[in-house]
């Protein structure tokens, strides 16, 4: 089957990115536990439970259940104007699924979040994201956030202000260790390169364990049957002029676009 014209990341699967995310947690989930250790295991989460000050507590993902509200009708209004009957749609929800590392005794040694839109795209939703991403961190559980996503404003724990100073990727990997609770690790990811290894921190005294991205989107590629999509359009997403020039020219080199 054809690869993804991109060496890296394909910015046009931002487009399916719900489906992506889902085979991404499964593929990591699957990888992580061909490597670790005998009395760890990876997990598929929608609930992350966390031990701190000895008493558990659930950190909930971004999942939103809405109920009918009840609006007074014509006749029960104070004004005497008949209303039209509106259509009733509800919001779904995006349920964030994350994996996490646990020891047998169910304790969360991880967090492993592959960021999404609805974690990065209006304030209300970077606002639940962060303090999600402070409960994991203040717990003492080592985290790692995923972002493959140009959308949205960034939301890494690690400090913007610090990372400006460095030249910018689209894509980025943050690793905090709780056994190095004053710094955090960023790895880039530009468009142009292959997604990197990424170490991910078990207990203290541990071997990393490393989760190989690239082998990973290759095989959402292949598995998803994504070189069905169409590349004539623009991806979804922000990118600098000089990455939509070299996304273009990459497009039409791989016979995808015409020149």
């Amino acid at each position: 089957m054809p690869k993804s014209p991109f060496p890296g990341m394909d910015p046009y699967l931002e487009s399916l990115w719900p489906e992506v995310h889902a085979s991404l947690i499964v593929y990591a989930r699957n990888q992580l536990n061909a490597q670790l250790p005998g009395d760890l295991q990876a997990n598929i989460e929608e609930n992350l439970t966390v031990y701190q000050d000895d008493s558990r507590s659930a950190i909930r993902p971004d999942i939103h259940v809405s109920q009918d509200l009840q609006f007074p009708s014509s006749a029960e209004s104070a004004s005497s104007a008949v209303l039209a009957q509106p259509l009733v749609l509800r919001r779904a929800p995006h349920p964030t699924r994350h994996v996490e590392i646990v020891d047998k005794d169910g304790r969360v040694i991880t967090a492993i979040e592959f960021l999404s839109p609805w974690n990065k795209v209006g304030t209300s939703a970077r606002e639940k994201y962060i303090r999600k991403q402070m409960d994991i961190i203040d717990a003492g559980v080592n985290l790692v956030e995923i972002d493959l996503i140009s959308q949205g404003s960034y939301v890494l724990a690690a400090p913007l202000e610090e990372l400006q100073l460095f030249e910018p990727a689209p894509y980025l990997i943050c690793v905090y260790r709780d056994a190095k609770p004053d710094q955090f690790e960023v790895y880039r990811a530009p468009l142009e390169q292959p997604l990197p290894n990424v170490p991910v921190p078990l207990r203290y005294g541990e071997r990393d364990a490393v989760l190989q991205l690239q082998p990973l989107l290759d095989q959402c590629y292949q598995d998803g049957r994504y070189f069905r999509l169409d590349y004539s359009g623009q991806p979804r997403g922000k990118f600098n002029e000089a990455l939509m020039q070299w996304i273009n020219e990459r497009l039409q080199s791989e016979g995808r676009r015409p020149a």
